[in-house]
C-alpha cells in the first residue's frame, strides 16, 4: 500500500504543475485541464483494459462485472489524490461521486423490479407456455423464421431484449433441430428484431431507460421511433427470408399449461408500468419509486398465491434442504434473488467508470470532438457504430453524460442508433451475446459477421427514416 501511495505521489507531480495555472476550481475548467496529467491517463488506460476483459468474457470466463467494479474504485481514487494534490476542495470529488451513485441507485431499482416480474412469470410458466404453443402447431421453418422476429420486436419494448432473444433462440432451436443454417438466420433475425424493439420503448432497453430518466425525451416521444425501427428489422428480415427453406419440420408433442396467477402477473406488470409512467409525468418523482410500489403489488399478490396453493408459510427454507420447484412456495425475495446481479454490477462499474472519466475531462474532450467537428446528425450515427463494438451503455450514458445541446430529433437519433447499433454485429448487444451462449457453435460471430451488410442496410434505413418522418423534431 505504501509503494502504491508513493507511486501515486510520484505521478502527481506533474498534475500540481498542470494546476498551477488555473486560477479558479470551476467544473469545465478543472475537467478539462485534468486530461493532460499522468493520473487521467492511467485511469483512461484502466477503463480500457477492463473493457477489453469484457469484451472478452467469452473466452476468460471472467464476468462482466468484476473487472468494471475494479476499474471503477480505482479510477475514483486516482481522482482523489489527484483532486487533493491539485489543491481542489475535496468535496468536489464527493459530491461528483454522489451524483453518479444516485443515477446508480435509480437504474438499479427500476431494473431490478422489472426483472423480478420476468422471473415470476417465467416461474408460473409464461414463457413456456409461450414456447410449447409454437413448437406443436406445425409451421413451416420460414413461418418460424417470420413468428419469432416478430414476437422477438413486439415483446422487447416490454419485456428487456435479453429475455426475449432467449425465449425466442429456444424455440428455433427445439423447432430445428440439427438445421445449422437455419438456427445461424433465425438467431439474427431475433437479435435484430429484439434490439430493433427494444428502441422505441423506454422499457425494451437500458440505453432508452436511461434517456427517459435523464428527462431528454418523454414516455410517449419514444414512440416517434416506432417506423425507423420496424424498419431497421424488417428490411434484413425480408431478404434473409429468401435463404430460408419452407421446409416442415415434425409438431413437437409438447404442452406446458401456466401456473396459477399468471395471467394476473401479467396484469399487474402493465400496472407497474403504467404506476412508473405516471410517478414520473404526473408528480415528477422519479420512475424507479413508481416501480417500487408497484413491486409490491407483487408482493401482496406473492401471498395471495401461496394461500391459494397452500404451500409453506414459513420464510425460508431449512438449510441444506433441497426441494422440488413444484414443491417450493412463490416467494417474492427468490425472485429478487434471481435477477442478473452480474448485469446490475456491471452497470454500477460503467457508471461509475464513466462518471470518473468525465470528472477528467475526456468526456467534455470526446464531445468537442464528436459534436462539435463531426455534427450532431453524423455523431449520432457514429455512437450506433460504436455501440456494435463497445457495449451500448457505457456508450450512451458517456452521451447523456456529455449532455450536447441537441434537439429532440437528435436525442430520439442517438436512443436509436445505439439501440439498434449493436444488432450489426453479434457481440454488440446482450441478445446476441446470450444466443451465442444457447446455440454455442451454430450462431456464432462469423456467421452473424456475413450478413452484416444487410444489417446495415436496416440500420441505414431505419436512420434515413427518421430523419424524413421526423423532421419536424430536429
Amino acid at each position: 500500500m505504501k509503494i502504491f501511495l508513493s507511486l501515486c505521489i510520484t505521478l502527481l507531480g506533474g498534475a500540481g504543475q498542470a494546476f498551477a495555472a488555473a486560477s479558479g476550481h470551476g467544473g469545465g475548467e478543472t475537467a478539462m485541464s485534468l486530461t493532460a496529467t499522468s493520473m487521467g491517463y492511467i485511469s483512461l488506460a484502466i477503463f480500457v483494459l477492463a473493457y477489453v476483459l469484457v469484451i472478452f468474457e467469452e473466452k476468460t470466463h471472467l464476468r462482466k462485472s468484476k473487472p468494471v467494479m475494479m476499474a471503477a474504485g480505482i479510477i475514483w481514487i486516482l481522482l482523489a489524490l489527484t483532486y487533493r494534490m491539485a489543491g481542489i476542495p475535496p468535496e468536489e470529488a464527493h459530491n461528483a461521486i454522489i451524483h453518479n451513485i444516485t443515477e446508480y441507485a435509480e437504474l438499479l431499482l427500476f431494473l431490478l423490479v422489472a426483472m423480478t416480474y420476468i422471473n415470476s412469470m417465467e416461474e408460473r410458466n409464461i414463457f413456456q407456455a409461450l414456447r410449447s404453443s409454437l413448437v406443436s402447431r406445425g409451421f413451416s421453418l420460414r413461418k418460424i423464421f417470420w413468428i419469432t422476429g416478430f414476437l422477438a420486436f413486439v415483446i422487447s419494448p416490454v419485456a428487456d431484449n435479453l429475455t426475449t432473444a432467449l425465449l425466442m433462440g429456444a424455440v428455433v432451436m427445439a423447432v430445428a433441430k440439427d438445421n445449422k443454417k437455419f438456427i445461424a438466420l433465425a438467431c439474427i433475425n431475433i437479435v435484430v428484431g429484439a434490439n430493433a424493439g427494444g428502441a422505441f420503448s423506454p422499457f425494451g432497453d437500458i440505453t432508452t431507460l436511461m434517456v427517459w430518466q435523464k428527462g431528454q425525451a418523454t414516455f410517449v416521444q419514444f414512440f416517434f421511433l416506432f417506423a425507423p425501427a420496424l424498419l431497421n428489422w424488417l428490411i434484413p428480415a425480408a431478404i434473409m427470408s429468401f435463404f430460408v427453406s419452407k421446409e416442415v419440420p415434425d409438431a413437437l408433442d409438447e404442452k406446458v399449461a401456466m401456473k396459477f396467477g399468471a395471467r394476473r402477473i401479467i396484469v399487474l406488470f402493465l400496472m407497474t408500468i403504467v404506476t412508473a409512467v405516471s410517478f414520473h409525468n404526473f408528480l415528477d418523482l422519479p420512475p424507479a419509486a413508481g416501480m417500487m410500489l408497484g413491486l409490491s403489488y407483487l408482493g401482496f399478490f406473492s401471498y395471495y398465491i401461496k394461500r391459494r396453493e397452500q404451500r409453506a408459510h414459513e420464510y425460508d427454507k431449512p438449510l441444506g434442504i433441497s426441494i422440488n420447484d413444484q414443491d417450493d412456495p412463490f416467494d417474492i425475495f427468490k425472485k429478487v434473488a434471481r435477477a442478473e446481479w452480474d448485469t446490475l454490477l456491471f452497470f454500477y462499474g460503467v457508471i461509475l467508470c464513466v462518471g470518473g472519466l468525465s470528472q477528467f475531462g475526456y468526456l467534455a474532450l470526446v464531445s468537442h470532438q464528436m459534436y462539435d467537428g463531426l455534427g450532431a446528425t453524423y455523431a449520432n450515427v457514429l455512437v450506433g457504430v460504436l455501440s456494435a463494438i463497445v457495449d451500448n451503455i457505457p456508450v450512451m450514458f458517456a452521451v447523456l453524460t456529455m449532455d450536447p445541446s441537441m434537439s429532440l430529433g437528435q436525442w430520439l437519433l442517438v436512443t436509436l442508433t445505439a439501440g439498434v447499433g449493436g444488432s450489426l454485429l453479434s457481440i454488440g448487444s446482450a441478445a446476441g451475446v446470450a444466443l451465442m451462449g444457447t446455440a454455442r457453435g451454430t450462431y456464432t460471430f462469423g456467421a452473424h459477421l456475413k450478413w452484416t451488410p444487410i444489417v446495415a442496410l436496416g440500420y441505414a434505413a431505419s436512420i434515413y427514416c427518421h430523419l424524413i418522418i421526423n423532421s419536424r423534431l430536429f
